[in-house]
Order: C-alpha cells, then sequence, then structure tokens
C-alpha cells in the first residue's frame, strides 16, 4: 500500500498545474477509501489523472462502508472487473457543475464502456436531477447518491463527493425481478425473448406492471406463443435509448414488432404511451431504460 500510495502522489506531483485529481484525492481524508480503490487501478489511475473535462462522482468513505454489506460490494471483493466497472462509473464524460444539473434532470454518459456491464453506446448514463437546492445522481435500480460536497475543481474537470456508491445497471432479467415485475419476466421466458432483449444495444423497454398483466390475464391465456411474442416485442425499441428527457410530444417511435410506431404523449407532468401510463421512468438497465406502464 506504500508503494501505491506513492505511486498517486507521484502522479500528483507531475503535474505542472495547481490541482491534479490524485492532489483532490490525497488531500481529503474522507476519500482514502475511493483513493485505495483506484490504487488497485494503476492504468485507470493514471489515465484520470491525465484525462481532461471529466465529472468525478466521489463516495465518501462512509459510502464504501455501506457498499461493503451489499451483495454487489462482496461480489466486487472478489471480482476486480467489477470493481473496475463501478469506478468507471463514477467518471462522467463533461464537465457539470452542479448549477448545470436540471430540475428535469439529465442523463450524462460515464466512462463506463465494458460490454460485459453495458451495451449503450457512447458510455452507460447516470441520471443527475437537482432539487431544492441539492444535486442527486440517480443509478441502477433507481438508487440515490446525494452530493454532500460541490464543485471542487481540478485540472481535468471536477468532483462532486456523492454519500452512496452508485448501482451499476444491472440487466433486464435482473431489473425485472428486482421491481417484482414478475408478469413481464416470465412472458418473456415463456416465448423465449428474455435474451434477446438483454442482448440488444440501445434498448428501451415499456415494462407492464403485474396487475397491467393480470388486468388482460383472461386474453393473454388464449394467445399462442407467437401472438404474446408479437405483444411484448411491441413493447420493445431497440436502437433508441428513449430517456424521459428525450421524448417529445406526439413521437412516433418503431418497436420490435415489424417496427410498428408507439405514440409518445406529454402533458402535466405526465407520460404516455399510447393509453398506458408511465408509472415508473427511466430505470436504468445495462443495455438502456425501461419505463414501467400501467397498461
Amino acid at each position: 500500500m506504500l508503494f501505491k500510495s506513492s505511486l498517486l502522489l507521484s502522479l500528483g506531483a507531475s503535474c505542472t498545474a495547481a490541482q491534479s485529481l490524485a492532489s483532490v484525492l490525497t488531500g481529503n481524508p474522507d476519500l482514502s477509501s475511493l483513493t485505495s480503490a483506484l490504487e488497485e487501478f494503476p492504468d485507470l489511475l493514471s489515465a484520470l489523472n491525465s484525462t481532461s473535462n471529466i465529472t468525478v462522482l466521489a463516495p465518501n468513505n462512509a459510502a464504501f462502508a455501506a457498499l461493503a454489506s451489499t451483495p454487489a460490494g462482496q461480489a466486487a471483493q472478489s471480482d476486480a472487473g467489477l470493481l473496475e466497472a463501478i469506478l468507471e462509473y463514477h467518471v462522467v464524460s463533461g464537465v457539470y457543475p452542479a448549477s448545470s444539473i436540471p430540475s428535469t434532470g439529465a442523463f450524462v454518459p460515464t466512462l463506463l464502456t465494458n460490454t460485459s456491464y453495458t451495451n449503450v453506446t457512447g458510455g452507460q448514463r447516470v441520471e443527475g436531477i437537482s432539487s431544492n437546492g441539492g444535486v442527486t445522481f440517480i443509478s441502477g435500480g433507481k438508487a440515490t447518491s446525494n452530493v454532500t460536497q460541490a464543485d471542487i475543481t481540478f485540472d481535468g474537470g471536477i468532483v462532486h463527493i456523492i454519500n452512496s456508491v452508485l448501482t451499476v445497471p444491472a440487466n433486464i432479467t435482473a431489473t425485472a425481478e428486482a421491481a417484482g415485475l414478475t408478469s413481464l419476466a416470465n412472458a418473456l421466458i415463456k416465448v423465449n425473448l428474455l435474451e434477446t432483449v438483454n442482448d440488444l444495444a440501445d434498448v428501451t423497454v415499456f415494462a407492464p406492471t403485474n396487475a397491467a398483466f393480470a388486468a388482460i390475464n383472461s386474453t393473454v391465456a388464449t394467445l399462442t406463443d407467437a401472438q404474446l411474442a408479437s405483444i411484448l416485442e411491441y413493447h420493445v425499441i431497440s436502437g433508441t435509448v428513449g430517456y424521459s428527457t428525450l421524448l417529445t410530444n406526439g413521437e412516433l417511435i418503431p418497436t420490435l414488432d415489424n417496427g410498428a410506431n408507439v405514440t409518445i404523449t406529454l402533458g402535466n407532468g405526465t407520460v404516455k404511451v399510447n393509453q398506458a401510463n408511465v408509472v415508473i421512468p427511466d430505470v436504468l438497465v445495462a443495455n438502456g431504460v425501461v419505463h414501467v406502464i400501467d397498461a
């Protein structure tokens, strides 16, 4: 660890400008856990220290301590690839001071591009949103991380200290299970579409709740697998990640169901897909986004 710390310090000293990223990290004792994690990946650490135009979302020590007791944290302790992916997910492409984060939300790209963990063109996104004078970042599973100290500048950009570690978005299977969308998952399994949907790049899924499936249960029971597959494909868009901030009123979006369109309607702070209401928007998944709908 002494060697690693010396490496980090030497990286900071090698920069001619006033404050490098390494200087920010080593100069803040509440970021020692992040520093130690980054030291496990010298190439990543060196790249970050020489990269410009980035925003680093820096979990504090309490955030890392909380992570250690979670399944994701325990998995990362024995999986270096996962830990590196988690760290990459905390680096945003572009400089975003707290004042630039809108109250309507913004989905910003990160350095997480490893295809073992994401299939979103340009890097997995994290959502930033401002509210009541503060900024929150929303990651996989709608996990929230609040900014506790904003706008620490360094040579290559800016650091925001956050109070919890971001969650790398899981695939659609794991996300549906965690959200209790069992009827959708079971239907996708029944017609052999689940892995197909998991493997698509840049996907948007309009995911009916269990109650929505229950409301048409008698109809679903009469469908052939081909007919059910067609209905499910009508809920999936491939090639477009339709974050709510990108949707427009009256927009027609072609689906996997032979290009049949769904219609987006915006009004009074709500989003509708055809006649269905979006009840939980913007659930980030490994390959895009899921919007939970009520029909």
